[in-house]
């Protein structure tokens, strides 16, 4: 981002697509582009003091959630609108779909407005191998994926590219979701065997990734499908009254999380009492803390997204666009000639 801009330059906005973000990830690659993004928001949590932090403003409803994920890192504000809807997908609607934009704080003029339902999908995979390769005991070759939807296959890609897991094993209530996650994954070279229960998809692997959609306290992962020295990557559990794994488990497991404000009210941790100990990621990254220390220890990410991981996502592709500029400008910022004579500008379009 230019450090001074004429306001001529500031009166388009750019505009990335859903048709454009596709065009931008085929031209970077899925994989390359989660390893990039990655690396940025390894980046953003070595420097999580310098932002605004809020848990996200949620907007709960029986049939799901929309929410504002809002942050700042004082020179630059993004924000993401994100809605969470399981029961969509009977409907032929996404369960989740998202826009973002980015602004400069010096003007508070945005720079970008973007889809982010794609972009979503590769910060949280993006996320999850960052995470994975932090704490993945050393050795680990097979991934258990627990929930085939929509988040399967970006997880699997992600974690392959930064982890080298290729062996996966599937497992999905819906056997329709798990043929299709099975096939797009075998196209993309993965080694892939599908489960008949969660049990049998857990066995022989060493890291597991849950991404189930439904809104309520499940019970995807039971205690004695956990062994010692496995990784779980808790995805689904992201909103109050939602969760994935046995308490069992939880006591057990060294929990890392992003931002504990909000996953101890979003989280599985929000079926433990508020003062379990857990360990924030940005103290692992910045080398404060540690993350695995030992071969049995079980670690547990209780992801539930957070602003500042949007925040790395925008001003990637933001930076993305001065060499692919595949965007359209969009009129959105009134621009009069003269700044205090705004309903002049208005007249004048008459």
């Amino acid at each position: 981002m230019k450090d001074t801009l004429q306001p001529s330059e500031l009166a388009y906005v750019p505009f990335v697509s859903v048709a454009n973000m596709m065009r931008l990830i085929h031209t970077i690659g899925p994989g390359q582009m989660m390893a990039d993004m990655a690396s940025v928001i390894e980046a953003d949590f070595k420097r999580w003091p310098e932002f605004d932090k809020t848990p996200r403003i949620a907007a709960h409803s029986e049939e799901g959630v929309i929410e504002l994920m809002p942050t700042s890192d004082g020179a630059q504000y993004g924000f993401k609108y994100v809605n969470g809807h399981p029961a969509n997908m009977a409907r032929g609607f996404q369960t989740v779909t998202a826009f973002g934009v980015l602004s400069r704080v010096d003007t508070g003029y945005p720079v970008m407005l973007t889809e982010m339902t794609l972009l979503t999908a590769l910060r949280t995979a993006a996320t999850s191998a960052l995470v994975t390769r932090l704490l993945a005991p050393k050795g680990a070759h097979t991934m258990a994926l627990i929930g085939n939807g929509a988040q399967c296959e970006f997880q699997a890609v992600a974690i392959r590219e930064l982890c080298k897991i290729n062996t996966l094993r599937l497992y999905d209530i819906d056997d329709k979701a798990t043929n299709k996650a099975a096939k797009n994954l075998r196209a993309q070279g993965f080694d892939v065997t599908t489960h008949t229960s969660p049990e049998d998809a857990v066995t022989g692997a060493q890291i597991i990734t849950t991404c189930t959609a439904d809104k309520q306290f499940a019970t995807i992962l039971t205690d004695n499908m956990i062994g010692s020295g496995m990784h779980i990557n808790a995805i689904g559990g992201d909103c109050p009254g939602k969760t994935e794994l046995h308490p069992d488990i939880l006591h057990r497991s060294d929990i890392f999380v992003e931002y504990p404000p909000q996953t101890r009210v979003e989280g599985e941790i929000q079926q433990l009492d508020p003062e379990h100990p857990v360990t924030e990621l940005w103290h692992v990254f910045a080398g404060q803390k540690p993350g695995r220390t030992r071969e049995d220890q079980i670690t547990l990410f209780d992801s539930v997204g957070f602003a500042t991981e949007d925040f790395s996502a925008l001003r990637y592709v933001h930076a993305q666009l001065e060499t692919h500029p595949f965007f359209d400008p969009l009129d959105m910022l009134a621009d009069p000639d003269d700044t205090r004579d705004l309903w002049g500008m208005l007249m004048r379009a008459g």
